[in-house]
């Protein structure tokens, strides 16, 4: 190496500063001066020559753990920068951001040397403790420096030339200093260069380092997802070949991921592998492409949708299937579309010996997996009966999904039913649309008013019945279906069979079970503890409690009820709505039910001209007039004993005072 005279030229300057004369200094640089006048604020002895301060044995062990990854890297490079300068008397050094030094490549003389003697692991290079020096300065400027000679703060250093260059991790923070130090005479103008390409490999091994461990972990949640998806995730090349398929795929095709990859994407789906074969040819992606696939367990009816993968030039190199069974999505659509059953059997409210054993029935029946024939009038609720059946089969974790076949018309059942192909008919939809039969599939489908269902739609009832298969109207695929059936009707349908408008073979497929569900009128005693139940419904829903007179009671006993539970329910609604300071009087009641045989406890309450319809404040004067002398009769019954006559009304004393005093009675 080529020696030089820098230092001596320095050397007038340092003696100058370190004499008292810090100004007009032009031998030294101006980064050097800066750093003497760091190195003079911080009480820095330039005469020290005592060895450097060093990390005890437990923090020089945790300083080696912390830094491995860095030690690791930089080790190769300072081995090949020592080959350029090996038996010269040179050392290359490794520190940390501190200036702590961590790993040394130098001759095993060099260590004992007086002049290299404190470039060892643990010792100290800052600036603030040792001076002006390449590691200690360069970490505090944050770029690469040689010092040479007489630009050392201390003079134990004027012996050493040191190159040095600092070290940024990925995230470009300070993590280190490479440094290669010798004697002075011996310096070379290319020797920072060297440390500088040196540090700068180290920089990007870091950042390839950082790269490879967020590839890794991108790669490994990527198999995650790709593992614990719910839909099937095939891989294919750019010849249609299967290259990776998750488990979720592999459970959906009812094959292992041995029989799947490495064979053609034509065996494994057969004749519907048309639109990836279109992916692969011209990269048109597609979705939601319908497809029916054999597997162990027979067919999978499922959709797919496929996304092509290009190299950089654009060129298709593989693709991307995604797998969704129609099961799973027609579950989704049943879950948030209202396809669930809420109601249980403790919903149905009564204790009558009629509604008991209707329910007996339909606890029994609930257990089988044969089809129910639910038969009542309308409004007796049999799809509450329908609903609870269902939450206690074992198809309560499937949809329950109901149809009323009454109100849809006789040209539309068919599609609802079992649904339709793009193009079917004039207004089908694009895409098609799944009928009841696929959306009820692995659950329960409610067939209300079966008996007003058209003949020829009954034919293909029966043939899915017997089958448990479905065809869309318009298409040639056939779709496997698992579906319990509860059927309702408010006609005898033996004799709807009997006159020809419903088939006699459905009707014993459909009538394995059959439960009757009595009529309101039938189960007088039910009618108060109904009242009750839909007066507390509707007292949680408008947060207030209301109150009742035993006169409404006893009307509500004695009506028809044509309409059955749900008109009760409809009555109450109405009494609610109309009630004032929540109290439900005889005012509140419909017109037909008031205008049935009066309650034995006092005089007919309405003639019979109010059936010609009166205003309300006509049935007010009249509900008055009723009260005004049921509490006469009662005050007379109980002797003029106000407490026993309210006792009897069901309201307190304080109430009777005041009605009495309303009513102007005098006891």
């Amino acid at each position: 190496m080529t020696p030089t005279n820098f230092a001596d030229a320095v050397l007038p300057a340092w003696q100058d500063f370190t004499g008292g004369k810090k100004h007009h200094l032009p031998a030294a640089r101006l980064e050097i001066v800066a750093s003497w006048n760091r190195c003079l604020k911080a009480g820095v002895n330039p005469y020290d020559d005592s060895p450097h301060n060093r990390l005890d044995a437990a923090a020089m062990a945790a300083l080696l753990a912390e830094k491995q990854e860095l030690i690791n890297i930089a080790k190769p490079f300072m081995a090949n920068l020592y080959k350029f300068v090996a038996g010269s008397g040179f050392v290359v050094v490794l520190a940390d951001e501190r200036g702590y030094i961590m790993e040394v490549f130098a001759d095993a003389d060099n260590l004992l040397s007086p002049m290299t003697g404190n470039f060892t692991p643990g010792a100290s290079w800052r600036e603030d403790e040792v001076g002006t020096n390449a590691i200690g300065t360069a970490l505090v400027r944050k770029e690469p420096l040689q010092v040479s000679g007489a630009e050392h703060y201390s003079q134990k250093h004027h012996c050493l030339t040191c190159s040095s260059a600092p070290i940024f991790d990925a995230d470009g923070k300070l993590a280190g200093v490479l440094d290669m130090s010798g004697a002075s005479y011996a310096s070379h103008l290319h020797t920072l260069g060297m440390v500088v390409a040196a540090a700068e490999a180290i920089n990007a091994q870091l950042a390839i380092r950082r790269k490879n461990r967020e590839l890794a972990l991108t790669n490994n949640r990527l198999t995650n997802i790709f593992n614990t998806m719910s839909d099937g995730v095939l891989m294919i090349d750019g010849r249609g070949i299967v290259s990776q398929v998750n488990p979720a795929a592999q459970k959906i095709l009812e094959r292992s991921e041995r029989e799947l990859t490495g064979i053609a994407i034509d065996r494994v789906f057969g004749g519907s592998a048309g639109p990836t074969r279109r992916l692969l040819a011209t990269r048109e992606p597609y979705e939601d492409a319908e497809l029916i696939i054999d597997t162990k367990k027979g067919l999978c009816h499922c959709f797919a949708s496929g996304e092509a993968v290009t190299d950089e030039q654009g060129n298709v190199i593989g693709g991307v299937i995604i797998l969704r069974p129609i099961k799973q999505i027609q579950n989704l659509v049943n879950r948030f579309g209202g396809y669930h059953a809420t109601l249980q059997f403790n919903d149905i409210v009564g204790e009558s010996v009629e509604i008991l054993e209707a329910v007996r029935m339909a606890k029994l029946a609930a257990a089988t997996a044969a089809n129910i024939l639910l038969q009542g009038e309308s409004g007796t609720g049999k799809e509450i009966f329908a609903q609870a059946i269902h939450n206690r089969s074992e198809q309560r974790n499937g949809p329950f999904v109901a149809l009323n076949c009454g109100v849809i018309p006789r040209e539309l059942i068919g599609s609802e039913l079992f649904g339709y192909v793009e193009g079917a008919f004039t207004g089908a939809k694009r895409g098609g649309k799944s009928g009841k039969f696929e959306l009820a599939s692995g659950g329960t489908l409610f067939l209300d008013e079966i008996g007003d269902m058209p003949l020829e739609q009954q034919i293909a009832l029966l043939r899915v019945l017997q089958e448990k298969k479905v065809t869309r109207i318009g298409g040639d695929k056939v779709i496997p279906v698992n579906v319990r059936i509860i059927c309702a009707t408010n006609q005898n349908l033996l004799q709807e069979v009997e006159k020809g408008a419903f088939r006699q073979d459905l009707y014993y497929r459909l009538n394995v079970i059959s439960i009757t569900i009595p009529p309101l009128r039938n189960r007088i005693d039910d009618i108060p503890p109904l009242f009750r139940h839909f007066l507390d419904l509707i007292g949680r829903d408008r947060g207030g409690k209301f109150r009742v007179e035993p006169a409404v009671i006893e009307y509500l006993r004695r009506y028809a009820w044509p309409g059955n539970v749900r008109e009760l329910q409809n009555v109450v609604e109405r009494a609610v709505s109309l009630s004032e300071a929540g109290l439900i009087t005889l005012a509140e009641l419909p017109a037909e039910i008031l205008a049935g045989p009066p309650v034995p406890a006092g005089p007919p309450l309405y003639p019979l001209a109010y059936r010609a319809g009166l205003g309300r404040e006509q049935r007010r004067q009249l509900a008055g007039e009723a009260e005004r002398q049921r509490i006469l009769l009662l005050l007379s019954n109980s002797g003029g004993n106000v407490s026993l006559a309210a006792r009897e009304m069901g309201v307190s004393r304080n109430t009777l005072y005041r009605k009495m005093r309303l009513y102007a009675i005098e006891n």
